[in-house]
């Protein structure tokens, strides 16, 4: 993983308050000890202090509640067919901007045409999806990513 993805899983397990050893939190992150320190020097950079407990019982905490991300920390076996869709779908959500979508239904067999107006990428299951208000429906929805066929960014902005 990229060490940006590995600074913030460091930062969710230790947001639970727990005490982590260096070894401990290399295993469960797959990199060196070296790197945990690293990572650490890294966090308080960024102004997230992690205290340091000395002794054959220490490790690392961090004492002061902070919110991860989770939508940036992702599992391994993620299935994403179709990175052009993701990536358009996550502009959408920055700019904040609508987007006409051709869907496909659960079977594949019909396709039906919306405009939606994206809040969030999720995680359905092993598929990364996106909460969104459907102007068809008139209601949130969650759609698949790999069930959108076609996507386009329009030029009309949402609140």
């Amino acid at each position: 993983m990229s060490k940006i993805s590995n600074v913030l899983i460091m930062l969710e397990y230790l947001s639970s308050g727990r005490k982590y050893s260096i070894k401990e939190l290399s295993e469960k992150i797959e990199v060196s000890p070296r790197m945990i320190r690293v990572y650490k020097e890294e966090i308080e950079k960024a102004g997230i202090y992690i205290d340091t407990i000395k002794g054959p019982y220490g490790g690392y905490v961090l004492n002061q509640n902070i919110n991860v991300p989770k939508r940036f920390i992702m599992p391994n076996n993620i299935n994403v067919e179709n990175n052009e869709v993701l990536n358009l779908v996550n502009r959408s959500i920055k700019e904040k901007r609508k987007c006409y979508i051709e869907y496909y239904s659960k079977d594949k067999k019909m396709i039906t045409e919306r405009t939606i107006h994206p809040y969030d990428l999720i995680l359905i299951g092993n598929e990364w999806g996106v909460a969104a208000y459907c102007e068809v429906k008139d209601e949130i929805r969650h759609f698949y990513i790999n069930r959108i066929k076609k996507i386009e960014l329009l030029e009309n902005f949402y609140n």
